[in-house]
């Protein structure tokens, strides 16, 4: 079992800056490939960035350049550094963790944190 808590969400200027963090407790963190999702009203919830166990990163084509993923395994944390904040970006910012990328890739995985909310006035 894994427990994921989320923080670092706010309101926010557009062009502003947020990093979100997600502690994870009750396994071994490094063993997990870990996930930010998000989630506007209305709308479908949207993988955004990956990282693996290893430290590769990919990011959904909206956010590069501007998102970047990073764990930090001795403190069982994964952060979003979010820069050049865009009114669209608004959104519940959920991460979430799976032995199997493949699972995160897909929307299923294993974990979820409980979201933070991320709101960017324009």
């Amino acid at each position: 079992q894994v427990q994921l808590v989320e923080s670092g969400g706010g309101l926010v200027q557009a062009g502003g800056s947020l990093r979100l963090s997600c502690a994870a407790s009750g396994s071994i963190f490094s063993f997990y490939d870990m996930g930010w999702y998000r989630q506007a009203p209305g709308k479908q919830r949207e993988l955004v960035a990956t990282i693996t166990v290893g430290g590769s990163t990919n990011y959904v084509d909206s956010v590069k350049g501007r998102f970047t993923i990073s764990r930090d395994n001795a403190k069982n944390t994964v952060y979003l550094q979010i820069n050049s904040l865009k009114p669209e970006d608004t959104a519940v910012y959920y991460c979430a963790a799976d032995r199997l990328m493949a699972a995160v890739f897909r929307r299923t995985p294993a974990y979820w944190g409980q979201g933070t909310q991320v709101t960017v006035s324009s």
